[in-house]
């Protein structure tokens, strides 16, 4: 999801307080000419050197992954200007502002990002609505293509002979969902197996699609956000209002035996209040 702004002045003044040297290339980047450099000298601690290097590199790539994925939600910042401050404060130099003109300065910066956030998230939500509209209607004419009242469209891909669950049943199920872009966000392979869940604890678009199967039966649902997760979006991938794509087999309705009943996933069916 492209969440709103979730760092918090406590945890970034924590990030502020630490003395480590947080310079941006001491974590491996993700340019083409550089992973093969970087898998080559992971794990040999040595090389950085004693515990103390050691210890202080640590640091610094735990506070560059906090200002990486601050950078990641939009809140960027000058590394110089912070590093100076890192370092004039681990020296016990004059700092150029108060205790209370910081918390001022990032009260303010805060309360910037997190409308800069809500901004994004609102035109996410309106382009990925845009976007799984389009995507619905012309899927509705494709072959073997079927649209419910409701508005979820689905595919048989394979008729079951077995039992056909109610709302209120526990469900045995493999799948793999995906975005409309094709992003796989989540699998039931991935999660090491068939997962078991009551029904009626996932979203709609899933507690209706499954209903229409017989055990040993697939398909594929095509499932509208107002069906999935609306403008609240999921995880780190399921943005604001999200049309998603599901392969689903019902293997059993009820439980395998001896198999306990999971909660479902966070990322993929898990009912949104």
């Amino acid at each position: 999801m492209n969440k709103i702004f979730k760092i918090s002045a406590l945890t970034l003044a924590a990030t502020l307080a630490l003395s480590a040297c947080g310079k941006k290339e001491n974590v491996p980047a993700s340019s083409a000419s550089e992973p093969a450099a970087a898998s080559a000298t992971q794990g040999d601690t040595s090389s950085i050197g004693n515990t103390m290097q050691q210890a202080s590199y640590a640091m610094g790539v735990d506070i560059g992954r906090s200002l990486k994925q601050m950078k990641e939600q939009g809140a960027e910042i000058d590394l110089k200007v912070f590093t100076e401050a890192m370092q004039a404060m681990y020296d016990g130099k004059e700092i150029k502002m108060t205790e209370e003109q910081a918390q001022e300065v990032m009260m303010k910066f805060l309360q910037e990002q997190q409308a800069k956030a809500v901004e994004k998230h609102k035109a996410d939500a309106k382009a990925n609505k845009e976007k799984g509209e389009a995507f619905l209607k012309e899927n509705a004419a494709k072959d073997g293509v079927k649209t419910t009242a409701s508005g979820l469209q689905y595919k048989i891909t394979k008729q079951g002979e077995g039992k056909q669950p109610t709302k209120d049943d526990i469900v045995t199920v493999e799948y793999e969902g995906r975005l409309i872009d094709g992003t796989v966000f989540d699998s039931s392979k991935a999660n090491g197996g068939p997962a078991t869940f009551p029904l009626s604890q996932v979203i709609p678009g899933w507690t209706e699609g499954v209903r229409l199967l017989k055990e040993g039966g697939e398909a594929t649902f095509y499932i509208p956000s107002n069906l999935a997760y609306r403008e609240q979006g999921a995880g780190e991938k399921i943005g604001p209002n999200s049309t998603l794509i599901f392969d689903v087999k019902l293997v059993k309705v009820g439980a395998p035996e001896n198999a306990p009943v999971q909660q479902p996933a966070q990322v993929d069916i898990k009912k949104v209040n």
